[in-house]
């Protein structure tokens, strides 16, 4: 893989840090040279717009760019890489396609390999491709807010105006950062080669097809994908959309779950994350997971029937979107994900940032994932971590602090609000409690559960009522009947894994979610 020597490295570090100023930096020399210009110059221009003054700026930069391109010119593997390039755009082969991913420079244009490399021939998309949907909206829906209510009069909130000015900083700054630290840079130089590593195992191992998505928001999504429908596994029909945690890449992410069970597998970065430009509040993961999803349809061709989402931890909330916002999805598997934020923002703050913390979550980083997999009609898995460090509560021990098991109720008391009711509700919460698999047998021996019977009630509902949640059944059921339903349903939604949080999920355990 590339490696850039200490010249090179050194200007690739100024660069970097350069380019995370507003992108009026440019204007910054003119302004300084010639104040009485500067103010003629638009607050959004960049280089190309400013040639007029460009001499300031190219003194300001020369220090930087004459030992990069000392660097590069001294190095070896670098000419060896342009001579790629150059074999690539007279020859579009995959052989250099794949020799120009192992040479490629961390700072090539278009964050790293995505622009370098040319359309493969009879290929639908390639490695450097911007895909665009044309959206007629600038950004897709959410879940509706919560209205204004009447009586909020023009004074209540001019009131309210220093609090939420003091959270839209807070969320912006902090509360941003903290919620996906895969967006924070120094991370992200950290984690490079590791990245580059699984980025090129991807590609020449498992034959893994690189694109980048033009979201609804101008973001640049980098993608992966994995095609297995040639193979002789049924599965591979199957496409798998991996949605990653809060510091997950799809170089060294969850996708390889997928992968090594066979399917079918697309993976993405959220906006900010390594090759993918932009921030990760709510609606702009919600722009990228759409993007993903009309590139799948339209551009892989995978019939939505033919896609599961699987996501880990964060990945939840892009996850039960698209499920919300893509009903004919063929199934969802929530790993290690939770309900909703507030409670575990409220765990790692202070108890007198309550209010804080709190209205900050609501109103700019609200990931309600509870809500929206409950407008969801298909098949849904979730995975219970026994031994989870991040979304429980309390300690990892207390099982019952698992936002998991919230995940798990809410969904069940919308889908099936008669049968988990009192009884129902109890003996559920009873066996969410055990912390092992005897410990759960034994409470669903205890109830004398026959499944049989309850898929029969299940399938005669379904037969005269159809499929549309919520249901009515265990309308007129005894106590005993709502108790079996119950302790059968929340079996077949939820499924145990004793370990923590970031143990990689084994693939040997992946299955497809439970359904009539």
């Amino acid at each position: 893989y590339y490696q850039p020597r200490a010249l090179e490295k050194h200007a690739d570090s100024i660069l970097a840090l350069v380019s995370y100023f507003p992108r009026s930096w440019p204007s910054v020399p003119v302004a300084l040279t010639s104040p009485s210009r500067a103010f003629s110059l638009p607050i959004s221009s960049s280089l190309p717009e400013t040639c007029s003054s460009c001499f300031p700026v190219f003194l300001t930069l020369f220090p930087v760019l004459s030992p990069l391109g000392i660097g590069r010119w001294t190095n070896p593997q670098y000419r060896q890489f342009i001579t790629i390039l150059e074999a690539t755009h007279r020859n579009q082969s995959a052989e250099n396609k794949v020799r120009g991913s192992r040479n490629v420079p961390d700072s090539c244009p278009g964050s790293s390999l995505l622009s370098c490399l040319p359309r493969a021939p009879g290929s639908g998309f390639c490695q450097g491709e911007e895909v665009s949907f044309a959206p007629s909206l600038l950004y897709v829906q959410l879940a509706a807010p919560d209205p204004i209510l009447p009586s909020d009069t023009l004074l209540n909130r001019v009131k309210k105006l220093p609090c939420q000015i003091t959270s839209y900083l807070v969320a912006h700054t902090l509360g941003r950062r903290m919620l996906y630290p895969g967006s924070v840079y120094l991370l992200q130089k950290a984690l490079m080669p590791v990245l580059l590593q699984g980025q090129a195992r991807l590609v020449e191992e498992c034959n893994g097809r690189r694109a980048k998505l033009l979201a609804c928001d101008g973001n640049e999504i980098d993608t992966m994908f994995v095609d297995r429908r040639g193979t002789a596994e049924p599965q591979g029909q199957k496409l798998v959309i991996c949605c990653e945690g809060n510091a997950g890449f799809y170089e060294v992410g969850c996708v390889s779950t997928p992968l090594e069970a066979g399917y079918s597998v697309l993976g993405w970065n959220h906006p900010g994350f390594a090759g993918s430009t932009g921030v990760p509040f709510p609606q702009n993961e919600a722009n990228a997971m759409d993007v993903v999803v009309q590139f799948a349809i339209h551009r892989l061709g995978f019939q939505p029937q033919d896609i599961i989402i699987y996501a880990w931890s964060i990945g939840g909330f892009t996850a039960t979107w698209a499920a919300m916002s893509y009903p004919d999805i063929s199934a969802v598997i929530l790993d290690a994900s939770f309900d909703d934020l507030v409670p575990l923002a409220l765990k790692v703050m202070p108890d007198s940032w309550r209010g804080l913390v709190t209205r900050t979550v609501r109103q700019h980083l609200n990931l309600n994932n509870a809500e929206q997999l409950c407008r969801y009609q298909g098949p849904v898995l979730l995975i219970r971590r026994t031994k989870d460090e991040i979304i429980t509560t309390t300690v990892p021990e207390d099982i019952m602090s698992n936002r998991g098991n919230d995940l798990l109720l809410k969904l069940l008391q919308h889908r099936y609000p008669r049968v988990m009711a009192d009884e129902g509700l109890r003996v559920v919460r009873q066996w969410l409690e055990a912390s092992s698999q005897l410990e759960e047998a034994s409470i669903y021996s205890r109830w004398e559960v026959e499944e049989d019977w309850c898929l029969s009630v299940l399938r005669s509902y379904q037969a005269e009522h159809g499929p549309d949640f919520p249901w009515s059944v265990g309308e007129d059921m005894s106590a005993d009947g709502r108790r079996q339903l119950a302790l059968f349903l929340a079996q077949k939604h939820l499924q145990n894994f004793e370990a923590s949080h970031c143990t990689p999920f084994p693939a040997q355990n992946f299955q497809m979610p439970w359904h009539l």
